[in-house]
């Protein structure tokens, strides 16, 4: 059994980041499943509902912009991913095996219980990677355009908090947004 592990949100300048872990299911039709920053918003909209229905198991975990300026992005990321695994078995209806095989996407994994491998580019290769990144990609967007109704003036149902020109602008014109990563430098070039 395989747990693939991926985060989105690593480079926005504002908001937090958001990881995903996902188990499948040996008749999940794998090749419905894609790179989350290739397909169409419809397209991951409609992979995340299946997903979330099919899987054998999966969660969704969380660090804040507050996190990540105190801790540093990949810190940050690696406890959005451990707060998803831990999310996926406290959720999960059936005990995980003790031999599941945890592929986490990127050079780094989180500490948790189940030995893991990283792998670059993994959400392009492993189909519970793609799973997880398409996760982690819809409820983050998801996020940040509820984010964009409380502070319009920053345009965050666009963007999603990506360092953008016009972001960049934004901020430089009205100030950090309260969901601003403050460790991270605005530059408008």
């Amino acid at each position: 059994m395989i747990c693939g592990i991926d985060e989105a949100g690593r480079g926005p300048l504002a908001g937090p980041v958001c990881a995903a872990a996902v188990i499948l299911p040996d008749d999940f039709r794998r090749e419905d499943l894609g790179d989350s920053k290739k397909l169409s918003v419809a397209r991951r909209e409609t992979m995340q509902r299946v997903i979330c229905t099919q899987a054998f198991a999966w969660g969704v975990g969380w660090a804040s912009h507050t996190e990540i300026d105190s801790i540093n992005i990949l810190q940050a990321s690696l406890l959005a991913m451990k707060r998803a695994f831990e999310e996926m078995v406290k959720n999960c209806a059936f005990p995980i095996p003790a031999d599941i095989s945890v592929i986490v996407d990127g050079l780094h994994v989180p500490d948790i219980c189940a030995p893991c491998t990283p792998m670059v580019k993994a959400d392009a290769q492993i189909p519970e990677v793609m799973a997880a990144s398409i996760l982690a990609k819809t409820e983050r967007d998801r996020f940040m355009e509820e984010m964009a109704k409380l502070y319009p003036e920053y345009g965050y149902e666009k963007h999603k908090g990506y360092p953008t020109k016009a972001h960049r602008e934004l901020v430089l014109k009205y100030g950090p947004s309260p969901i601003q990563r403050m460790s991270f430098t605005v530059r408008v070039s």
